[in-house]
């Protein structure tokens, strides 16, 4: 199950992308969700049946701020 979502939460993911970022940014919500990386910036969509299965965990906005 998905949590709930807002824009501008920032989610860590299982696996890292390709430049080594785990931290993602939610820029669209719907019945896909756009992410967009918070190291290189690349935008991705993917549906919310499989953010929920690669989804680790919401950070929280304290640990935004830090990074």
């Amino acid at each position: 199950m998905l949590p709930d979502l807002q824009l501008n939460d920032t989610l860590r993911l299982r696996k890292p992308h390709p430049c080594g970022s785990y931290d993602w940014t939610v820029v669209r919500l719907g019945a896909d969700i756009g992410l967009e990386c918070c190291k290189c910036k690349r935008r991705v969509l993917l549906t919310r049946r499989e953010l929920s299965r690669r989804l680790k965990t919401v950070l929280p906005k304290s640990e935004k701020n830090d990074q």
